[in-house]
């Protein structure tokens, strides 16, 4: 990744239309993981399309500086997701196709309140985690990324994932056995 990196700073056509259609499909997967079921500003599919246009007019003064070009990207990735979050914090409104005649009843409100009191559990346990163990089971488990992938994302090696995801699922277990 990293020479293919290389090559589209460097102006190869080629290096940059096979580095965009690989991060593609990661930066969907990440800004859906990370923007969740939020109602944002932008759809998490037009986030990944910004992160891909930033980063490919970043390319030309791009420099390796010794790290993962993926983590560069995540850098890039991670600064998209919050300003929709800050975007979305900002707008109060519930827009609407066309006014309801009738409510809404394909769920219940106990299924709505049980719905939520599940996010908000889930919420709770993954605050209880390391912010990069918290990171790195969002990628693996969410996002479905294999060890090399996530590694690559986070700046270190694929072990050092596993090491990490399994004492985070530890700390999960223990937390909820309480």
């Amino acid at each position: 990744m990293d020479a293919v990196a290389a090559a589209a700073s460097a102006g190869d056509a080629a290096a940059t239309d096979e580095l965009l259609a690989f991060l593609r499909p990661i930066m969907v997967r990440y800004c859906r993981g990370k923007l969740g079921r939020m109602r944002p500003v932008n759809s998490p599919d037009d986030v990944a399309q910004e992160v891909c246009l930033a980063v490919f007019r970043a390319l030309p003064t791009y420099r390796h500086l010794g790290r993962p070009f993926l983590s560069f990207v995540f850098g890039v990735a991670a600064h998209k997701v919050a300003d929709v979050h800050r975007a979305a914090a900002r707008d109060r409104s519930l827009p609407t196709a066309e006014t309801p005649d009738l409510p809404d009843v394909e769920e219940s409100p106990e299924q709505i309140a049980l719905r939520r009191e599940l996010v908000e559990q889930t919420g709770g346990l993954l605050r209880t985690l390391l912010p990069r163990q918290r990171e790195i089971l969002i990628m693996r488990v969410v996002l479905g990324m294999t060890a090399q992938e996530t590694a690559d994302a986070v700046g270190t090696t694929p072990d050092a994932v596993r090491v990490a995801q399994h004492r985070a699922l530890t700390r999960l277990r223990r937390t909820v056995a309480r």
